[in-house]
């Protein structure tokens, strides 16, 4: 298969303007980084660079790798701050960066945990998180350097990288990551800094995996198998999705970049093989993955439980990741879709209305034991919410050459840059509960070609440009070449739809979900009284005979559509648990 190698659109081009987004991303930076920082700070994760540094007495306290949630709570910020200035945000950011910064060691190393208390054990144990630490650390360095300018703690983090470069490489000894990270990393900082060596040092590392060469003291039962962090084979020889979520999510995101950089097949190959094994065989109507508790990942090829299906938070924002790399590499509209999915369900119920209540795991249904908590002694998903919302303005555009691939419709104010030039363009929507997208090319010299996705879920799709219809489509996209002062009006049908699970997933067999455009729905008991909570999930309410009808409310949960019928109300599942509480069904028994 050819690469098209798309390129991406900065979330700092696309000036979100609808009410659904812009205030999410303020609760983000009025509530969510400011309760993550704070947490932060009460559970010591930050005093543990300061007293790394000697700047107070103490040992670390906490998980192991606690330091990756500091800096992922500071990249989310970055974000924030590339969104509009915040003096005291930023203080507080540039305090906690001196910290880091001041801790680390002669050489370059830095890592809380080992600082703290057995130095001398540095790079001996591959579960223990250094280099998945180090990755996130890289990551919002540059975030940081591009939000403010400020280079401090991007330096740092760079002496990090050759630090493990020297430990950890050809020249030196065998390293797998225990849990994947540092390689998406990497690529970012090589793009950034166009120093092939961290690229080449990636492809070391993917080529690490598989041989043998996995050592861990710590690693005890499950988690001491190979296929656990997708060590069991080299990665061309991949055939099927093991293990934990999360950590094959990051893999698979880097290989993904590997393949596309160097244009070569195998890996691409192997990508393909294992999309083709997630979709549509260990994939959740939701978008969520990892069926299992017990390895937070995957188990077999469709069992897709209900009541306890995990759906890390974290590996939802991973299946973005990987279906947005593999858009980029392909230009087919599918991977944007499953993007698509992720946003509107299995991300977005990770974190509450209010921004400070959080799920790590997220399943389909409950009864009524399960709610958000405001902070996990393993935080990685609040930490993780906080950098994905504030960039979902990078998920909407790509580019390549001069074409302008439509990928999210997300009301907003966007300059995208092209080979020939900027191009800018007004998008009017209330997506995801209006069913048309208005378009305008405000700025634009000469032509382009503009490709906009025609969603999966959308059987029945019209867009008119300048009053005429556009009829071609290629790889799920409508093709038309625009101009400045174009104007296209886009509709994608959004009927209530029955949705019934693959005859192999017995957990849904006889059962029915409800989905309207890109939304996945849900029976909360706070809607639908008269059941015991413990038999909820065997709701019997949706006859097939049962006519659903969508309506806009605009003061239930910020503002949503809900599907209505005879003895039934159903609200967008990533809403749910943010009112009375109580249980919770997305399958229902159809009768």
């Amino acid at each position: 298969m050819s690469f098209v190698n798309l390129n991406p659109v900065g979330f700092q081009n696309v000036n979100i303007t609808d009410k659904f987004w812009s205030s999410r991303i303020e609760t983000i930076r009025n509530v969510t980084a400011w309760t993550c920082i704070n947490q932060c700070e009460s559970t010591h994760r930050i005093d543990n660079f300061r007293r790394a540094a000697g700047w107070q007495p103490g040992g670390h306290e906490g998980i192991y790798f606690d330091d990756s949630d500091v800096y992922k709570v500071l990249e989310g910020a970055a974000y924030v701050l590339m969104g509009g200035a915040d003096k005291k945000l930023e203080a507080k950011v540039d305090e906690i960066i001196d910290a880091i910064c001041a801790a680390q060691q002669e050489d370059g190393y830095l890592y809380t945990f080992y600082i703290l208390n057995t130095p001398e054990l540095r790079w001996t144990d591959m579960n223990r998180h250094e280099a998945y630490c180090l990755g996130h650390m890289v990551e919002g360095a540059l975030a940081y350097v591009q939000a403010t300018g400020k280079d401090k703690w991007l330096k740092a983090a760079v002496r990090a990288v050759e630090q493990m470069m020297r430990v950890n490489g050809p020249e030196g000894q065998h390293w797998v990551t225990g849990h994947q990270e540092i390689e998406m990393a990497l690529i970012k900082l090589y793009r950034y800094t166009g120093e092939k060596k961290y690229l080449e040092y990636v492809q070391w590392l993917v080529e690490e995996r598989g041989h043998g060469h996995l050592r861990s003291e710590s690693y005890k039962g499950i988690f001491g198998r190979t296929d656990y962090c997708q060590d069991d084979l080299p990665v061309r020889e991949l055939q099927r999705v093991t293990g934990h979520a999360v950590r094959a999510m990051y893999y698979y995101s880097a290989v993904t970049d590997l393949a596309a950089i160097l244009g070569e097949q195998s890996l691409d190959a192997a990508m393909q093989r294992l999309w083709a094994n997630v979709v549509p065989a260990n994939l959740y109507l939701t978008g969520g993955i990892g069926q299992s508790a017990h390895n937070e990942g995957f188990t077999r090829d469709w069992s897709l439980p209900n009541l306890t299906a995990y759906c890390e938070t974290c590996a939802s924002i991973g299946m973005a990741f990987w279906n947005q790399r593999m858009n980029f590499t392909h230009g087919e509209s599918r991977y944007a879709d499953l993007v698509e999915r992720e946003i509107y369900n299995g991300i977005l119920s990770g974190i509450s209305l209010s921004g400070d209540l959080f799920f790590y795991d997220n399943p389909l249904a409950t009864a009524g034991t399960y709610h958000r908590r405001s902070w996990f002694g393993c935080s990685c998903c609040p930490t993780n919410v906080i950098r994905f919302i504030p960039s979902v303005g990078g998920y909407v555009f790509a580019t390549s050459g001069e074409d302008i691939y439509l990928n999210q419709f997300i009301q907003s104010e966007s300059v995208v840059p092209t080979a020939a030039g900027d191009v800018g363009i007004s998008m009017r929507t209330a997506y995801p509960w209006e069913e048309t997208v208005e378009i305008t090319i405000t700025r634009c010299e000469g032509s382009r070609t503009l490709r906009v996705r025609k969603p999966g879920w959308c059987t029945h799709a019209r867009l008119m440009q300048n009053g005429a219809a556009v009829e071609k489509l290629s790889s799920g996209y409508y093709v038309c070449t625009v101009r400045e002062g174009d104007t296209l009006s886009y509709t994608m049908e959004m009927p209530v739809v029955r949705v019934h699970a693959d005859e192999r997933v017995e957990e849904d067999r006889e059962r029915v979900a409800v989905m309207r455009g890109p939304v996945v729905y849900c029976a909360e008991q706070v809607d639908n009284p008269g059941y015991a909570p413990e038999y909820f999930h065997a709701f019997k309410n949706l006859s097939k005979d049962t006519e659903l009808t969508a309506a806009f409310e605009p003061e239930l949960l910020g503002g949503v559509v809900t599907i209505s019928g005879e003895g039934i109300k159903l609200v967008p599942y990533y809403a749910w648990d943010n009112r009375e509480p109580g249980a919770m069904a997305v399958w229902l028994l159809e009768n």
